[in-house]
């Protein structure tokens, strides 16, 4: 006989959760296996053993329907929400766009900006004192991204709001979510709903190369418009989060910077640390397809669950000292990218964007000191810092 699933107290999404989300969702992992969300209706699971067999299984834990679904909210509906064999055939259209050629020539832009970027730092003087969200990851992302996706450059002041309207859909809808909706206006939304358009997209772009596997009828001309929706929305602020992420750890952590500095060959573990340390995204939303059975627990089938590989990514059954950064961690199946068949697709294009600001970053930064607190991003699933002032020493 199964053991009824224990409820939790708190609510994870409120503004005090979301402000101390990494206590809240540690304290959720170590109270059961198996969590109940009486006022959500949901049932989360957040060690990393449930949470990255859960993720594999997309035929147990399916992505077709999730917690607070709603298939007319401004989120782009594709890869996200579908399963194989849909989702293998749309993801590999992406995939294809990412050819080798192709990334090489990324990669360069991608070190000029950076290099700019840093440069234009490094001549404001030695302490200067930066926001490492809006001055460092943010200014590069929002500038390389929609570059590679060939948007136009007028409205590209949106995607801050853009992207919190984005991840609001993905939680629940409380006072968050519609301080946030509220927040975004009617241009945000006209905005984002033009530039994905072929019109407005630059010919040789990534953007641009979706509508063209259209025309060769891999994809429909919708699922290549929804496809730049998604490389808009869901390549841009957790990249912008984790690289900021990183500049706070080598602000808690300064020997780990130093390391960085003397071995440039771990800018990419930096990266992938700073995903598994402090991971953007708090949870994952699926169906149990079936009555799944953990530790005694028995999830039904038809349930909407959280998969929280936040929590997961900071369990110390399978981590080490999981609070603290490390960029010689051996941190192979991470949850940072996700898992499985619905493992980010961007994560190559990513990883380029690491190379690029984050090797530019640790040649020319020798010290990076906090300069105020850190305030954090007021959203339900997204997780880390919206301000982030340090001091940097070149």
């Amino acid at each position: 006989m199964s053991k009824p699933i224990p409820e939790f107290d708190i609510d994870i999404f409120s503004h005090e959760s979301v402000r101390n989300a990494n206590a809240v969702d540690d304290r959720l992992r170590e109270f059961s296996p198996v969590v109940r969300l009486p006022g959500e209706n949901v049932t989360m699971i957040a060690r990393f053993e449930h949470v990255s067999s859960g993720l594999r299984d997309w035929k147990t834990f399916s992505s077709t329907s999730r917690p607070w679904h709603d298939p007319n909210s401004v989120r782009p509906e594709l890869l996200l929400t579908d399963d194989p064999p849909k989702h293998t055939g749309v993801r590999s259209v992406v995939a294809n766009a990412l050819s080798p050629q192709a990334m090489s020539q990324m990669a360069e832009a991608f070190r000029a900006d950076a290099d700019a970027l840093i440069g234009r730092l490094k001549a404001q003087g030695d302490g200067v004192q930066v926001d490492a969200v809006a001055d460092i990851s943010q200014a590069f992302v929002y500038k390389v991204l929609p570059d590679l996706l060939g948007l136009p450059e007028a409205g590209r002041e949106h995607l801050s709001a853009f992207g919190n309207m984005v991840w609001a859909t993905m939680g629940p809808m409380n006072t968050l979510f519609h301080e946030t909706m509220a927040a975004t206006g009617q241009p945000v939304i006209d905005w984002a709903t033009d530039a994905c358009k072929r019109d407005n997209l630059l010919p040789g772009s990534l953007g641009m190369a979706m509508y063209e596997a259209a025309d060769r009828g891999e994809i429909t001309t919708d699922e290549a418009y929804l496809l730049v929706g998604i490389l808009l929305s869901a390549a841009a602020d957790t990249t912008v989060i984790t690289l900021a992420n990183a500049v706070r750890a080598f602000s808690e952590f300064p020997d780990q910077l130093e390391l960085v500095r003397n071995e440039p060959k771990l800018v990419r573990a930096a990266f992938e640390e700073s995903l598994r340390w402090d991971s953007p995204s708090r949870m994952a939303g699926r169906i149990a397809m079936r009555d799944v059975e953990i530790d005694g627990y028995v999830i039904p089938a038809g349930e909407r669950c959280g998969l929280m590989f936040a929590a997961a990514n900071r369990d110390p059954r399978k981590w080490t000292d999981p609070e603290r950064f490390d960029v010689r961690r051996p941190n192979t199946g991470h949850l940072g990218f996700g898992f499985g068949v619905h493992a980010c697709v961007g994560r190559a294009l990513a990883m380029l964007e690491a190379d690029a600001l984050l090797g530019a970053f640790t040649r020319h930064v020798t010290r990076v000191t906090p300069a105020g607190a850190v305030e954090p991003w007021m959203t339900t699933i997204g997780h880390g810092p919206a301000k982030l002032p340090v001091h940097l020493q070149f």
